[in-house]
């Protein structure tokens, strides 16, 4: 107990870099999603082309593949030529990578209110934006809930990535603590605050679904 009690500052250090990590990525990656899934559902067909293929291919490859590329390949890239530093690449990575998740969350979402709520909106004067705003997203919030809530689950756990970049997030320091210490301990450790923040998460999600629950 002393033990632990002992690498715990070092683990909570380490985890400020992962919980950094998650809250960008989700500030951004789900405003990021919303546009492109209004992309996919556009009349324009050269745009939803465009955007479904972004989405096979970051849907497609692997996280830890694109952190790579973006880390070591955006340079030698002779258009682009820029080089991140680690952290911003990690946030560039998985703003990509999940934008293209929520993309579909929120596209299957849309798709999923029928197009007679369309047809109503439009016969009580309100333009597409109006009908977006009043009637389409707040069911698809409702929706989408329970896949968003996986999908932020799995974020939480995908942070664990960024020790490809040498970054001190929570998995590298405990991996460091394993290799100085000759001790396994520190990975019971993390897999508990793993599952804090899981449960917090989830918890969260739960509250919110209860919520949306009331208008049934």
């Amino acid at each position: 107990m002393d033990y632990i009690i002992s690498i715990i500052p070092q683990m909570l250090m380490g985890t400020v870099d992962t919980l950094r990590l998650f809250f960008i990525t989700i500030v951004l990656a789900i405003p990021l999603g919303i546009l492109l899934a209004f992309c996919r559902v556009s009349s324009f067909k050269l745009l939803r082309d465009v955007v479904a293929a972004y989405v096979y291919v970051l849907r497609g490859t692997p996280l830890m593949l694109q952190l790579l590329f973006v880390y070591f390949g955006l340079p030698f890239i002779p258009v682009i030529g820029i080089r991140l530093d680690d952290f911003p690449a990690a946030v560039l990575a998985f703003v990509l990578n999940y934008g293209a998740y929520f993309c579909e969350i929120f596209r299957a979402g849309i798709q999923a209110i029928p197009k007679g709520q369309y047809e109503a909106a439009k016969t009580l004067g309100m333009n597409y934006v109006q009908t977006m705003k009043r009637i389409i997203l707040p069911q698809v919030f409702k929706i989408i809930l329970p896949p968003v809530s996986n999908e932020t689950i799995t974020l939480v756990k995908d942070t664990s990535l960024i020790y490809v970049l040498a970054m001190n997030d929570l998995l590298r320091t405990t991996r460091n603590l394993v290799q100085r210490d000759f001790n396994i301990m520190p990975f019971v450790v993390a897999a508990v605050f793993y599952l804090v923040m899981s449960m917090i998460l989830t918890y969260g999600f739960n509250k919110l679904e209860k919520h949306f629950a009331r208008w049934d």
